[in-house]
């Protein structure tokens, strides 16, 4: 599976879902257990690169203004949401996290923002087509940090100034 079939996939499920998050991840196992073995590890592979890089003090302090706070956990789970935006948006947010002000055309708090059941599609779909769980992907683990400079989080004003758009958006 190459990077294109990877998005083709995440925009499909998507767009089938409606935006629904958990509904998105059901799709998404149902298409990959159309896909031999090799090509659900390669998706794997894929969407954790993408997740691993996601991991940015800069992204935190955006997930931290559109939910109103992000616990390690909330923020991985943001961070697979994101991924399931498609590239477009999730592209655009590592390269300006305040551009998801413009890139997100609703964002509800109710279900936007928590793609954990994303981050276990592939996983499950390995499984129910092999009977065992996912071997290691072989790719480079996330850093022990975010990558960057951290962030208080605290500071509603450094939020402000940092994520201006977001800020005025989603809080104000």
């Amino acid at each position: 599976m190459d990077e294109t079939e990877f998005w083709e996939l995440i925009d499909s499920t998507r767009e089938a879902a409606d935006g629904d998050p958990e509904e998105q991840s059901e799709l998404l196992v149902d298409r990959l257990l159309r896909l031999d073995p090799e090509a659900v590890l390669d998706f794997a592979r894929h969407f954790e690169a993408r997740y691993n890089r996601a991991y940015r003090w800069d992204l935190w302090g955006a997930a931290w203004v559109l939910l109103d706070g992000a616990s390690d956990d909330a923020f991985d789970f943001f961070r697979c949401w994101l991924i399931g935006q498609g590239r477009e948006v999730f592209e655009g947010a590592l390269h300006d996290p305040d551009s998801l002000a413009e890139l997100l055309d609703e964002f509800d708090e109710e279900i936007d923002g928590d793609g954990e059941e994303l981050g276990y599609a592939a996983d499950e779909a390995y499984e129910q087509l092999t009977g065992t769980v996912a071997p290691d992907l072989g790719i480079r683990p996330a850093p022990a940090e975010p990558e960057g400079t951290p962030l208080d989080f605290e500071s509603e004003t450094l939020l402000a100034e940092r994520y201006p758009r977001l800020w005025y958006r989603f809080r104000e």
